[in-house]
This record gives C-alpha cells, sequence and structure tokens, in this order.
C-alpha cells in the first residue's frame, strides 16, 4: 500500500485510513476486532477515532469506541500503528456533544481533560496525531493552539490536525501558529467525495500552497455510492434509513443531504462507470478521493468484511485520465449534489 506525508511532517502513513466511528454502536467488540485486523493485515498503519465515538453520539455510547480500539492496540506493536483521535469542539454551537455535560470547549481546561481520558482508553502514552473534531471561530485559535503545542512538547502528541475546518479557520490558525511560534495543524479531516467536491472550491488550493493534508471523511458519500439508496431503498440498520425514518429534525435534514435526487442520479451513472471499468463502484470512489494531490490519507469505514473488501481494492489503483473526465462530466451534469 501506498505510503504518504502528513502535511510537512515527518509522519508517513497509508494511503488508506481505517474510521472507526461505528465500533460500540453498530459493531461489537468482536466485530470491531475483526475489521482492525483484516485492514491492518491489507497494509493500513493508519487508524482514526475520537473521543465521541460511537455514532449516533449518545450519552450511553460515548468513549466506547476508543475503548475497543484501545484493546485492540493492547496486542500490537505500539510502533506499527499510527492512531489519531479527536477533543470534541464546543458545546454552545450547532451540537451539543453528550460529554463533559455538553459544556465543551477548544481552552485548555477541556483539552487536558480530553487527551487524558483518550490517551487512558486508548492504553498508549501518545497519539500519533490529535485533532479538533469542529471549530470554536469565535473563541479564536491562541489557546487551543498552545496547549496543544504544550501537549506535542510533552510527547502526548506527535503532530496536530484540524476537523470540519472552514477556508478562514485553516488560514487564521496557520497565521496564529506562525505569529507565535506554536505547532501547526498539518492535517484537515473534512468531507470530500464525488458526492461532495465543495473542498476544492478554495481548501484545496490552501492545502496545496499551506503544506496541509486532507484525510477525506465519507469517500462513498456516507454510504449513498455504494448505491444502496438508489431506486427507493432504505435498507434496514442502514444509517440514513434510520435517520430520515425516525431520526429527530437535524439528523432528517443531515440525511437529507446525503440522500436526494441528485446524489441519486450521480450514484446511478457512476455506477455504470465502474461496471464499464469492472469495479465496484465503492472502489471507483475511494480510488478517486485518494488520488488528489492534496490527499494523504482516506477514510473508509465498514462495518463487515464484505463492505471493508471493496474499499481495500482501491489500494493502489490510479484511475485514467479518461476515467477521472468522465466522472468530472457526471459531476457537472449533477453539481454539487449535496448543496
Amino acid at each position: 500500500m501506498e505510503k504518504r506525508r502528513l502535511g510537512r511532517s515527518g509522519m508517513v502513513v497509508s494511503e488508506i485510513c481505517l474510521g472507526t466511528m461505528t465500533f460500540g454502536s453498530q459493531l461489537d467488540e468482536r466485530e470491531s476486532f475483526a475489521i482492525m485486523d483484516e485492514a491492518y493485515e491489507a497494509g493500513i498503519d493508519f487508524f482514526d477515532t475520537a473521543e465521541i465515538y460511537p455514532v449516533p453520539p449518545k450519552a450511553e455510547w460515548v468513549n466506547r469506541t476508543e475503548e475497543i480500539v484501545g484493546k485492540w492496540l493492547k496486542g500490537k506493536d505500539r510502533s506499527s500503528i499510527l492512531l489519531a483521535t479527536k477533543v470534541v469542539g464546543p458545546g454552545h454551537g450547532w451540537f451539543v456533544p453528550p460529554i463533559r455535560s455538553g459544556k465543551t470547549a477548544l481552552d485548555r481546561h477541556h483539552i487536558r481533560i480530553a487527551i487524558e481520558g483518550s490517551l487512558r482508553r486508548l492504553q498508549t502514552d501518545y497519539v500519533d496525531l490529535y485533532q479538533t473534531h469542529w471549530p470554536d471561530h469565535d473563541f479564536g485559535y491562541e489557546e487551543t493552539l498552545q496547549t496543544l503545542t504544550e501537549l506535542q512538547e510533552e510527547g502526548k502528541v506527535r503532530v496536530i490536525g484540524s476537523s470540519n475546518e472552514t477556508e478562514w479557520g485553516t488560514m487564521k490558525a496557520n497565521q496564529v501558529a506562525q505569529e507565535n511560534g506554536y505547532a501547526r495543524y498539518q492535517t484537515i479531516q473534512n468531507n470530500f467525495s464525488i458526492n461532495n467536491r465543495r473542498f476544492e472550491d478554495a481548501l484545496a488550493d490552501i492545502c496545496r500552497r499551506e503544506g496541509i493534508s486532507l484525510l477525506p471523511y465519507s469517500p462513498i458519500g456516507g454510504g449513498v455510492l455504494s448505491g444502496k439508496y438508489n431506486n427507493g431503498a432504505r435498507p434496514q440498520g442502514a444509517r440514513f434509513s434510520e435517520y430520515l425514518q425516525t431520526g429527530g429534525e437535524r439528523q432528517r435534514q443531515m440525511a437529507e443531504r446525503f440522500v436526494n435526487d441528485k446524489s441519486l442520479a450521480t450514484t446511478a451513472e457512476l455506477i455504470e462507470l465502474a461496471q464499464e471499468l469492472n469495479i465496484d463502484v465503492v472502489t471507483l470512489a475511494v480510488a478517486w478521493s485518494k488520488q488528489h494531490d492534496f490527499v494523504a490519507s482516506t477514510i473508509i469505514g465498514a462495518n463487515s468484511s464484505e463492505q471493508l473488501k471493496p474499499s481495500l481494492a482501491a489500494a493502489g489503483l490510479k484511475l485514467s485520465d479518461e476515467t477521472l473526465q468522465k466522472i468530472d462530466a457526471i459531476s457537472a451534469k449533477y453539481p454539487y449534489p449535496m448543496g
């Protein structure tokens, strides 16, 4: 499996990263171990989690994913695993996280509590990549970056990154880091797929010019690009099926952003293209995601070995210029499926 550098850091990771956000909710410990073992044996050395996982976020589930990953990690050579986790963002904005009474913040107090909890659950002395799960633009970046720099100097964190960050936030964080001599964000973990190409509008150029690596999540559009929601299907147990049928208002709006006429039409044409290439459409979507110069490692997820295999098949796969042009033509036909 190809290896790529995270930003301008000394860390080099596998081109595919295993996301773990359903470990402890949709998958139990045994199933989670099996998925991680298969990914590890396939050459994945990069694993991503978060203190708030699994999803959907629930008070009775919070921290469970890190505990499962930590138990699995104990059976491996720690130096062979590159481990990423996240501190939750502010609790006063778009979402109130079911952790620390929902009063979370990206200040020294909460970051310190978060990293100590993550290290304990993950049963390790350090995290390779520590990320802010979502930003707090009104709070600024000085205290956040100063605290993350302290953790780096103490050896608890090797590299820092952001997630769900904006163009302004990425540049502002870089400015604060440069002016104060703080550690800089080497990575940004944002939603990026053929169904959501917003990252290419401005953030891609920022990443190229500033030496920041994208870690795309949802490369198959939250499962939509697998085709499982096409033709009116609402598969039982699928996240957006549940959100559309029984979820709250925020969950329903999120599901409709992913599952809509334009995203399903895009998926239908991509399925036809994948069939022409004699590959799974999931393989096509993951290969497309990682075939960008600003991408370091594409984050995949799976709830079974069957789901994992087509994503793993994208390792080492390089799509031809002709195929990329066909994908661009489909995107032009259905621009911005997710808004």
